[in-house]
C-alpha cells in the first residue's frame, strides 16, 4: 500500500494544511489535487456527491502529493465499506457523539475479528486482488478522524480521543456554534472559547487535533497555537469569491 503520509504527519505533529473539496467533479479535484496541500478531504455529507464520484476523485489525488480523507454522510458502517473498498486512505467520521459512536466508527474499517468491515478481495483498495499485503496493512495506512460536533461532544472528547484506532480529533465550529444557539456561526467568539480548553487539553496529551476556518488568519494562529491539521478554504467558497472579486473589480474599475 502506499504509504499514508498525513497520518505519520500528524502522530509526529507536523503542521498539515488542508482544503475541502465540496466540488465532487473529478476535473475539478484534478485541479485542487495539483495546489500540493498536505491533505483534502472529499465531503459527501454536505455535498451532492456519490460512491462512483468519490472513486474518481480518488482516482484524481493519486498521483498528487496530496492524501485525501473522505466524509461519509454519516457514522454508518455500510457507507463506511464502500469508502474502505474504494481505498480512502483516511475517513473523517462526522457528528461522533459517544465514546460508543468512537468505538463504532472504528471497528467499522477494521477486519473481524477486531471490527466488521465485510471481506472482499478485487477491490480499488487493494489494486484489484494484487496487493497480497493489504489485509495486513491497511489498518496502519488509514487515517481514522472523529469530528466532535456539540456541546456534549466537547466534554467527552478526551474518552472519545482515546478509543484506540482514533487518530485525530476534528472540531467542527458551526455544528458546535448551532448546538450552543448562535446560529451555526463558525466564528462565534463563545464557540471558541468552548472548543479551545478542549483542543489544548488534548494537544497537551499528544493527541493531533484539526478544525475547518475559512479565515487564513485564524488558520495560521491555530497552528501556531498547537493544531496539527487545519483545512484553510473550501473549493466552492474559493470559486465564488474570486468570481464575485473578479467581476466587482472590472465592473468597480469602469
Amino acid at each position: 500500500m502506499k504509504i499514508n503520509q498525513f497520518k505519520r504527519a500528524i502522530k509526529a505533529g507536523q503542521k498539515q494544511v488542508g482544503l475541502w473539496v465540496s466540488n465532487p467533479d473529478p476535473l475539478n479535484t484534478e485541479i485542487v489535487a495539483g495546489a500540493g496541500y498536505d491533505w483534502a478531504v472529499c465531503d459527501m455529507e454536505h455535498a451532492p456527491n456519490s460512491y462512483a464520484q468519490v472513486g474518481r476523485q480518488l482516482q484524481a489525488f493519486a498521483g498528487s502529493e496530496t492524501t485525501p480523507l473522505v466524509r461519509p454522510i454519516w457514522n454508518d458502517p455500510l457507507e463506511v465499506k464502500q469508502l474502505m473498498d474504494l481505498g480512502a486512505p483516511g475517513i473523517i467520521f462526522p457528528m461522533v457523539q459517544s465514546v460508543n459512536e468512537a468505538e463504532a466508527a472504528v471497528a467499522s474499517t477494521q477486519y473481524p475479528p477486531k471490527g466488521i468491515r465485510g471481506s472482499a478481495g478485487v477491490v480499488r483498495a487493494s489494486n484489484y486482488g494484487r496487493d497480497s499485503d493489504y489485509k495486513k496493512s491497511v489498518e496502519a495506512e488509514t487515517a481514522i478522524i472523529l469530528q466532535i460536533e456539540s456541546a456534549s461532544a466537547l466534554q467527552q472528547a478526551q474518552e472519545i480521543s482515546d478509543v484506540e484506532g482514533v487518530d485525530g480529533i476534528f472540531f467542527g465550529p458551526a455544528d458546535i456554534s448551532a448546538d450552543m444557539g448562535y446560529g451555526g456561526d463558525p466564528s462565534e467568539a463563545e464557540v471558541w472559547k468552548a472548543v479551545m480548553p478542549i483542543a489544548k487539553a488534548l494537544i497537551a496529551r499528544g493527541v493531533p487535533v484539526g478544525t475547518l476556518t475559512l479565515n487564513p488568519q485564524q488558520a495560521k494562529l491555530l497552528l501556531a497555537e498547537g493544531f496539527t491539521f487545519v483545512a484553510c478554504g473550501l473549493d466552492t467558497a474559493l470559486l465564488a469569491q474570486s468570481a464575485d472579486a473578479l467581476l466587482a473589480n472590472i465592473k468597480g474599475g469602469s
